[in-house]
């Protein structure tokens, strides 16, 4: 993958994207997503702001990090500039067509799913509270 084939991907997807050589944005429902790269360190970075930290709660950080372990998957959330980030990493020159997909869907839901589910795909590794209710 390099920025060339990764515009390609991403106006093949999205209608109305701004943007190119390693910085790209556009809106999925009603969130914002950014997608940054870097050719020379191989590295790409698709993310979208969630909430600024002040607005949070300490059992909101708390649920972000629990989710970084057990629902949010191939994204994590992730905090810079007093903004909570849903976001995806990854080697560019590795990444392909179907997982930079993926990355979109799942960053885009864990965006959406701040403040109830926390995940980013129905896929979640079970917590000791999920083992402990499966064996009662």
């Amino acid at each position: 993958m390099d920025n060339k084939k990764l515009d390609t991907i991403f106006h093949s997807l999205i209608k109305d994207i701004s943007g190119g050589n390693g910085h790209w944005q556009f809106i999925l429902g009603d969130t914002q997503i950014i997608c940054l790269t870097d050719e020379l360190h191989n590295r790409m970075r698709l993310m979208a702001p969630v909430i600024e930290t002040k607005e949070m709660t300490p059992s909101e950080m708390t649920a972000c990090l629990e989710a970084n372990f057990h629902t949010a998957l191939d994204i994590k959330y992730a905090i810079s500039d007093d903004v909570l980030w849903s976001v995806f990493m990854h080697p560019l020159k590795e990444l392909t067509e179907r997982q930079v997909e993926d990355a979109i869907q799942q960053v885009y839901a864990g965006a959406q799913n701040f403040g109830s589910s926390y995940s980013s795909s129905n896929l979640y590794f079970p917590t000791k509270e999920d083992r402990k209710n499966r064996m009662n």
